[in-house]
């Protein structure tokens, strides 16, 4: 699948301040912004054409993916080498597209703000705060991208296994059956926990067929005026179409959505750091043992 969409409109205020003045997905998770580990790995799953829905503010994010010529060039004057192959992302063979979404009006909104770009073609939905695996190390999108092709489906969705207390906070399935992949016979956005079917979470990462866009067309607003994506997958199973699920297997979701989670993974990731992370970790077990 050629095309891929990253929807980075949002304001990010539960990361107010650092978030003031940059965008949410360039705050640096270990050596890299969290949209860069995105990128990668959508390029390891052979996508060629990005589309970016972005938002007032997050210009910092399209010169980040821009050639800069001038630091190429003063670093290898200098004999740089090791922080020119810090820039490697800037030679990946993938086309970058910029749209804005001029009202922020959900996710839902933001995925119809790709339909010219998309055409005719299946897509890759993958939200711009969400890392999928340690250092982006996840094959969940190729697997996805099986299931569309062997199931005929008209969206696929990642899922994930989170905590009975916190299915309040997630789009949550109802499958067909257990396994690694499933049909899904409905799916919940923000239920109570006794209403909850399952613990299978969404887990940011969706393929669609431009049928998508139709259904957002009919999806009612919800709360804050906002069009729920989850709102417009419940009515293509409503209306007949298949849509399946697949589980993460092994590789966790870094949700970047709060400092809680934000710490968590810039600690993780700086611990797996190949030249950093073992001395991290010693100054960690000092800090433990003060």
């Amino acid at each position: 699948m050629k095309n891929a969409v990253i929807p980075v409109a949002g304001l990010g205020t539960r990361l107010l301040p650092a978030t003031k003045s940059q965008p949410k997905e360039m705050l640096p998770v270990g050596r890299k912004p969290i949209v860069q580990y995105i990128v990668e790995e959508l390029i390891q799953v052979g996508v060629k054409e990005i589309l970016f829905v972005t938002g007032p503010g997050k210009t910092s994010l399209e010169n980040h993916f821009d050639m800069n010529h001038e630091l190429v060039q003063t670093l290898r004057e200098k004999g740089k080498e090791e922080q020119l192959a810090e820039l490697e992302f800037d030679r990946f063979h993938v086309q970058y597209y910029y749209t804005r979404q001029r009202q922020l009006l959900g996710l839902g909104h933001a995925v119809s703000c790709a339909r010219s770009f998309v055409g005719s073609d299946p897509f890759v939905v993958a939200l711009g705060d969400s890392i999928i695996g340690l250092n982006a190390q996840s094959d969940v999108v190729r697997r996805m991208e099986a299931c569309f092709e062997e199931q005929d489906c008209a969206a696929v969705i990642a899922f994930e296994e989170v905590p009975r207390h916190e299915v309040s906070q997630y789009g949550i399935a109802r499958p067909a059956s257990d396994g690694e992949v499933f049909q899904l016979l409905d799916i919940i956005e923000k239920p109570a926990l006794d209403e909850a079917p399952s613990n299978l979470a969404v887990a940011a990462r969706y393929v669609f067929t431009p049928r998508i866009f139709a259904a957002l067309d009919r999806t009612e607003p919800g709360k804050g005026g906002e069009i729920q994506l989850t709102d417009a997958i419940k009515l293509l199973i409503e209306e007949g179409e298949k849509v399946c699920g697949v589980r993460l297997q092994g590789e966790r979701r870094y949700d970047i959505g709060n400092f809680e989670s934000y710490f968590q993974a810039f600690v993780e990731f700086a611990l797996a750091d190949e030249k950093y992370g073992a001395s991290l970790r010693d100054y960690i077990r000092s800090l433990n043992g003060a």
